[in-house]
């Protein structure tokens, strides 16, 4: 007997902020079908065969950079559930990232928990295609709506990511929600991305997009490494703030140029920036 084939998801579904989630996971797909990978991400694979969506509009995807980022992320969260074997990973809009999966199968154990924070859209979506396991719970709510926060578990430890978030914060919304963690996980960590100011304006202007059929949302937070260093004298709770490097990617060009442009001052301003805080 042969089956209906299973109907795909509907990627339509996502508008807006949400809608990137799909350009960032068809950019770790393609990445995870390469024969030399930077990133091992079946899941991501899983996902994109499984959504109904047209992909093209997001132009050229097969780019390393989204890839390199997520393994930015999984590198400090795999350095803190080491140390915090049974920790909660709180991840804030967390779109149609797969980190949980990668992290599962990473060496840490399987003891640490994950908390998905993210919009009733982008939730159905996520649990209507991925594995579900009882170490994952879901939020569906805004990550500004601070009432998330009663459902971590903070005695072993807490790991909080905003990966592609803040950047389309308003500037006092995103400081206020770094403050809020400050506050309230003192011991924890936080890792965040964000664009440099000139690419953040050249987006929100509609100057940089994809292609001519897309154009992503206003990006009107933005911090140079200065400014974000002193995070640590202006938000009480804050104990450290890390300027973390980008990974190896593929290729020694990219390479050359990604560690120049980290190592040289000069280029502070203009580069995009990894930072991971420590809460007092």
């Amino acid at each position: 007997m042969s089956s209906e084939p299973t109907a795909k998801a509907d990627g339509a579904v996502l508008t807006g902020v949400s809608e990137t989630a799909l350009m960032t996971l068809q950019v770790r797909a393609n990445e995870a079908r390469r024969p030399d990978s930077i990133l091992d991400d079946p899941m991501a694979i899983r996902l994109v065969d499984s959504i109904d969506f047209e992909w093209a509009k997001f132009g050229f995807s097969r780019r390393q950079d989204m890839a390199v980022r997520a393994r930015a992320f999984d590198t400090e969260a795999r350095r803190y559930l080491t140390d915090h074997p049974k920790a909660t990973v709180v991840a804030l809009a967390e779109g149609l990232q797969t980190s949980f999966y990668r992290l599962d199968t990473a060496g840490v154990g399987n003891e640490f928990r994950w908390l998905t924070v993210d919009l009733p859209p982008m939730i159905e979506l996520r649990r209507k295609l991925l594995p579900q396991s009882e170490r994952i719970e879901m939020c569906a709510q805004s990550a500004l709506d601070f009432s998330w926060m009663e459902r971590v578990r903070t005695d072993d430890g807490v790991f909080i990511t905003a990966e592609g978030l803040l950047m389309y914060l308003q500037p006092s919304e995103a400081l206020g929600l770094i403050a809020a963690c400050a506050e309230r996980f003192a011991g924890g960590r936080m890792m965040f991305d964000l664009a440099p100011d000139w690419f953040a304006k050249g987006v929100t202007r509609g100057l940089l997009r994809p292609t001519l059929r897309y154009r992503v949302p206003p990006m009107p937070f933005s911090m140079t490494p200065s400014e974000l260093a002193n995070l640590a004298n202006e938000v009480p709770g804050i104990r450290a703030v890390h300027d973390l490097p980008m990974p190896p990617g593929r290729g020694k060009a990219f390479n050359a140029v990604v560690s120049a442009v980290q190592r040289i001052s000069l280029f502070d301003s203009v580069r995009p920036v990894n930072t991971l805080l420590e809460f007092g």
